[in-house]
């Protein structure tokens, strides 16, 4: 499994497992088959209602802890200083796990300010081993801005919305130019692009599935990749992604499927 180092020396695995979606009762039995094909990211968040499921499974593997690097993130409500403690704890509780590898703040919320009071708790819980780095999702570059602004740590990670069809370009270079890796989440477009016409070219052309070639296209980005599924063959398959390279022709026409094919709100317009 190829890792990206994070700003911090942290390195996260640049293939992992999202859990967005999965209901709480499939959760445990999705993650427990992740785990076994090979993942060892798993990315929850306490608005999805599935840190208990996803805790279970990391339990009930018998890995190591320093052998499964978890994402959770902090929801709206909870920007803040003190919620932003309370909500970490709450979700070490449901994890059953006693610090995290990765804390987000999950969206901006730029309707007010508490993501910076919420960013300088961040560091403070980072600080005392409770995260062992801290970063933001959904966050345009002037969110960026502001945070780094305060003077302390530079986010780790900024987890957006990414696939063929929503390149993000402006945030994806404002994140290398800041030093902070791109997380991809929703990299398949929840299947939008997996009809288009260049995707499946490539995906005849080395024998693979169009999911396959969209997820292949990430990691030779260099962006770190959370698909999800509750499929197990297809939990699976998404792994199955480091015996072909796609071309630099088919990279491009991969690049050309640019568009506004957002699935999820804007991060300048969204306060949950």
């Amino acid at each position: 499994m190829n890792t990206v180092k994070l700003n911090n020396g942290v390195e996260i695995p640049q293939l992992g497992f999202g859990v967005w979606q999965v209901p709480g009762a499939g959760t445990e039995a999705a993650v427990s088959t992740a785990l076994e094909v090979g993942y060892r990211s798993i990315d929850t968040a306490s608005a999805y209602g599935n840190e208990a499921g996803v805790g279970r499974a990391i339990a009930a593997s018998g890995l190591p802890r320093d052998q499964v690097f978890v994402t959770t993130k902090l929801w709206i409500a909870d920007l803040g200083r003190a919620a932003a403690r309370d909500a970490l704890r709450a979700s070490l509780d449901r994890l059953g796990l006693d610090h995290v590898d990765l804390y987000l703040i999950h969206w901006p919320a730029p309707a007010t300010d508490a993501y910076l009071d919420a960013w300088q708790t961040l560091e403070e819980l980072q600080a005392e081993g409770l995260t062992r780095a801290i970063g933001v999702s959904n966050f345009l570059p002037e969110h960026l801005d502001r945070v780094i602004a305060l003077g302390g740590t530079v986010p780790a990670v900024n987890q957006i919305e990414l696939h063929p069809a929503l390149q993000n370009r402006a945030t994806v270079a404002a994140n290398a130019e800041r030093g902070i890796a791109t997380e991809a989440w929703s990299p398949l477009a929840q299947g939008a692009v997996l009809t288009e016409p260049a995707v499946l070219a490539a995906a005849e052309a080395h024998g693979v599935t169009a999911a396959q070639v969209v997820l292949r296209w990430h990691l030779q980005k260099g962006t770190v990749v959370i698909p999800k599924s509750v499929t197990p063959s297809r939990i699976a398959a998404n792994f199955d992604v480091f015996g072909f390279t796609l071309t630099d022709a088919e990279i491009a026409a991969i690049d050309a499927l640019d568009r506004d094919g957002r699935t999820g709100p804007h991060p300048a317009t969204f306060n949950g």
